[in-house]
This record gives structure tokens, sequence and C-alpha cells, in this order.
């Protein structure tokens, strides 16, 4: 059993926690881009300069897993190897996509792409941290986008002094009516001017134009209004779906492949995704290692059925909001604000790094929310796959 061998696409979260869960029982490589794991829900901390949003794969990740330093460009699953950019082929007996996802800037919006800043890879919150500092802070900002991305880059560059403006077709889509509220109340104590239910019609180098002709000046614009995911399924000819997700059954296994098992942000277990974050890509890591695990066992691995618990945002340093959720993910009424909402906050923000070490330590120590009733809920049957060959 030690022997087998299995790649791990992806450093992320998803793919951390599938790396150091496997670690003791097989041939581990992660193959990841960057040196470097990415505290991906920090990056907006990172473009104001009061974190690096990085930590040491050494301290995140099992010693006896291998990480290479490279692109993924191509899976050939005729032959188990991963092609990287480099030009070496990993060869693998199971593989785990954990690509996560990608910053987007919409192409139907003119000028996007050419002059707004996307904040969601490290690459990018880097790009804007430069552009932020040749930028003088009274210079006007204007942030796309009302998630919970946009949200908390909005107020995190207010509470840094910066003048912001948030245009958003919806605040806060996710979060509870009050929970809703309270975050404008709070950025309107930031100072951010809120532009809510319009629409962004063109972007250029120095203003941003809105659906009813109004031009807001911006010496920077923040896109955080679109995620994708990087094709590498569907360039390797995976199933996917339409925005490039890698298609599974509730196993995670591909319904193309049953050596290919998913985990993440770019994964669509039976068309139902998950919401794109860490807390739905911790145990989706943990459930894509288990399954590659009973497959070498000969066993039947369990559906992947993890439930979700909250949704939390920082609204600058001094402040935060902890959204209570149903177990598939809607928006209670109840909600934690303030302070309080700022500690639990930056806890969850430890508590992600504190599991991938603690599963490094202690292999199978993680354990998540089960959500018995996923299976209700499910848009099409589950679909099946080919006995291992």
């Amino acid at each position: 059993m030690t022997e087998t061998r299995v790649v791990v696409i992806g450093g992320g979260y998803a793919g951390v926690m599938a790396a150091n869960r496997l670690a003791p029982h097989t041939v581990v490589t992660l193959v990841n881009p960057r040196p470097d794991f990415v505290e991906r829900i920090r990056l907006h901390q990172l473009a104001v300069g009061n974190d690096d949003a990085v930590a040491a794969f050494s301290d995140v990740l099992a010693t006896e897993v291998r990480l290479v330093v490279d692109d993924a460009t191509r899976i050939d699953t005729r032959t188990r190897g991963v092609e990287l950019a480099g030009g070496e082929t990993l060869g693998y007996d199971y593989l785990i996509y954990a690509v996560g996802s990608t910053g987007t800037v919409s192409p139907a919006v003119p000028g996007a792409a050419e002059f707004a800043y996307p904040i969601s890879e490290l690459e990018q919150a880097q790009r804007l941290a430069d552009r932020l500092a040749e930028v003088p802070a009274p210079a006007p900002i204007v942030v796309v986008g009302g998630g919970l991305t946009g949200i908390e880059a909005a107020a995190e560059f207010a509470e840094a002094g910066r003048r912001v403006t948030l245009v958003t077709d919806a605040l806060g889509p996710t979060l509870s009516r009050g929970a809703r509220r309270s975050v404008a109340r709070r950025l309107n104590r930031l100072g951010v001017a809120l532009l809510d239910q319009h629409r962004v019609a063109r972007v250029d180098a120095d203003r941003v134009v809105l659906g009813d002709g109004r031009e807001l000046p911006a010496a920077v614009t923040v896109w955080t209004a679109g995620f994708g995911v990087p094709g590498l399924a569907a360039a390797s000819g995976l199933t996917t779906d339409e925005v490039g997700r890698l298609i599974t059954d509730e196993t995670l296994t591909s319904i193309d492949d049953p050596r290919v098992v998913g985990a993440g942000d770019a994964v669509s277990p039976s068309g139902l995704p998950y919401r794109m974050s860490c807390q739905a890509a911790i145990p989706m890591g943990a459930r894509a290692a288990e399954t590659v695990l009973a497959r070498m066992s000969g066993a039947s691995p369990d559906a992947v059925g993890h439930g979700m618990a909250a949704q939390c945002l920082s609204l600058g340093r001094r402040r935060g909001l902890f959204q209570v959720n149903t177990i598939d993910d809607r928006a209670r009424r109840l909600y934690i604000g303030g302070r309080t909402g700022a500690l639990i906050k930056e806890q969850v923000c430890r508590m992600t790094i504190k599991w991938l070490r603690d599963e490094a330590q202690r292999p199978g120590s993680y354990r998540w929310r089960r959500d018995p009733d996923r299976q209700h809920r499910l848009p099409v049957p589950t679909a099946p796959v080919a006995s291992v060959r």
C-alpha cells in the first residue's frame, strides 16, 4: 500500500488537507505553482499591507509529502501522468484535483480586463498592493461587487484611510436581512459610499461608468464581482460544468475516471457545488483522501455530505460579522457583529491553519459536520463510476 502514488494538484486548503491525510498511507506529491501556502481569506489584508497572507508549506504540510513547485498543464488519464510546465511528467495511481478558484473580470464590461484589479489570487493582491502604494491616500477607489470579498476589501481600504465607493447590484446577497443592514451601517461609519442596485457599464483608467451614465472618479478600480476556475480539467478532456468545475459523483470521484478524485472550489459533486470557501474546501480535501484510501483497500467510498455552518467576514480590523447558517448553507436570522464578530472572524482564520497543521502532525484528526439531507437536494441522480482499472 505504501507504494501507491498519489499526485495532488493544488496546494490550497483542499489540496493540503488531502495530502496530509494521505501522507502515512501513500507516496504523495503535491504540485503547486507557488512555494508558499496562500491564505486566500487574508488577501484583502495583503492589499493594504497589514498581513502577507502566506504561510510556509513547512508549517502546514506533512514532512512526508513531496512538494513540486510548478504548473500542471495537462492530465493524461490514459497513461496516468500529470504534465508540468517545467517539462516533467509525474506518474500517478490516483490523482486529487484541487486546483481552487481564480479571480475573473467580466469580459462583457468594456475596460474591466484592462483597468480593473481583481484580488482573489496572491499575485493579483500583490499587484493591487503595488498600485495602492503609488496612489495618494485621498485618491478615490471604487470596489465593484458586494459579495463577501467586496465588502471585506471596501472596509479594509476605508479603515486604512482610503476614500472608497462600493458599487454592487446587491449587497451581501448570501447574508440575512439583519446582517446586511449591519454591514451597511459599518460601511457607512467607515466612510464607504455605498451604491446599491447599480451595475457597471464601463471601466476606464481613471473612472467607472455606471449603467445610468453616472461617472465615478477612480484612481484604482478593484473587481470582486466574479470567480472562475482554472481550465485544466476541461483541457484534459474531463467532464466539467459550465464554469469549468470538474463534475464528480457524491464520493468526489470524476464521472470519467475512478482514479481522479476532486476537492475544493473547482469541483461540482453531482452538479450541486458547495459555496467556494475554505469552509467547504477543507472537509472536501479530507473526504477526497478518504475516497482514495477506500478505493485502495477495495472498499466503497462514502458520500461527501458535509454540512456548512456559517459565513464570517471582517469589516476592518476592529469589527466583523459572523452569520449563522443552516446546514445546507442558507442564512439564518442570527448573526454576531461588532468586536465579537471581528474576534470570531480572526479565530476562524487562525483555525484554518491550525486544522491543516494538526492534520499534518496527526493524520485523521480533522473531523467535520455532516449534512444527512444533502442527497434529497441533489438536482440530478448520482452518476455511476466504473470500477477501478
